[in-house]
């Protein structure tokens, strides 16, 4: 398979904690504290730096025991994204295209770091980032309003970044409006999904659990079924940000995946 990605590394982008796992799966764990894996994702194509996601920010490496953000959600730092990049030999500034599965604090929490990225995002969560209802999704406009000035290209649907089918945009709503997922394109792997919170464990994708706390049950449940589709027709392996379980089998930064 002739493709343009060269690798992709799998950063740690710090730990979400909750007291009631059931926020995620209505019904399912009721009462119990729940810890999930938070990732960003570097991809190396064509010697370009493309960065997927920002983890949470660098800054709650300072407070050990991390802090409440949104949706009772605890965020927690161990390993900055900048000592991880610095580990890989890459500066923030060498990462020219930058891509959201959507403005959580687990995934924007380090967007100021890439001021001179290019931003591609999809126009429904661009307008509820920046909208006067931010706080029905769970949004903190402190944490990313930096990317105002970022060089920003907004995009609607399903996106083909580079027209060959490298790297695409998967447009994936419900757990926010312009939620997105995407699709990678490796020389040895395959293709590989980056799930954004699509689906935040791999029992909630197989059963087609949703989050309580998400902008629209059908979308996510369509969004699911998409990407299952895709799964099925194209082989392609899916990497669940939010699972621990299989996070601990995906090698992590400095090592990569080809």
């Amino acid at each position: 398979m002739v493709t343009a990605v060269e690798r992709i590394y799998d950063l740690d982008g710090g730990i979400a904690e909750v007291a009631d796992a059931s926020i995620y799966s209505p019904g399912i764990d009721v009462g119990k504290p729940l810890s999930l894996s938070c990732n960003a994702y570097l991809i190396r194509r064509a010697g370009q730096w493309i960065l997927w996601d920002t983890g949470t920010g660098d800054e709650l490496v300072t407070m050990p025991g991390g802090k409440i953000i949104a949706h009772g959600i605890r965020g927690v730092v161990t390993r900055t994204l900048m000592s991880q990049l610095a580990e890989i030999g890459v500066d923030p500034g060498d990462v020219s295209l930058l891509m959201l599965s959507h403005a959580h604090f687990d995934h924007v929490g380090n967007t100021r770091l890439f001021p001179k990225a290019k931003w591609i995002v999809q126009r429904k969560e661009y307008e509820a980032m920046f909208g006067p209802d931010f706080e029905e999704y769970g949004f903190s406009p402190e944490l990313y309003k930096t990317l105002r000035d970022n060089p920003t290209e907004i995009v609607e649907g399903d996106h083909d970044v580079f027209g060959d089918g490298s790297i695409r945009l998967i447009s994936t709503p419900g757990h926010t409006p312009g939620h997105s997922s995407l699709g990678v394109r490796l020389p040895k792997s395959g293709t590989i999904i980056l799930s954004g919170d699509v689906a935040h464990f791999e029992s909630n994708f197989v059963h087609r659990r949703v989050p309580e706390f998400n902008f629209d049950a059908g979308q996510t449940r369509a969004s699911m079924d998409k990407i299952d589709g895709i799964i099925r027709s194209e082989g392609a392996q899916l990497w669940i940000n939010h699972d621990t379980v299989q996070c601990a089998t995906i090698p992590h930064a400095p090592q990569w995946v080809e």
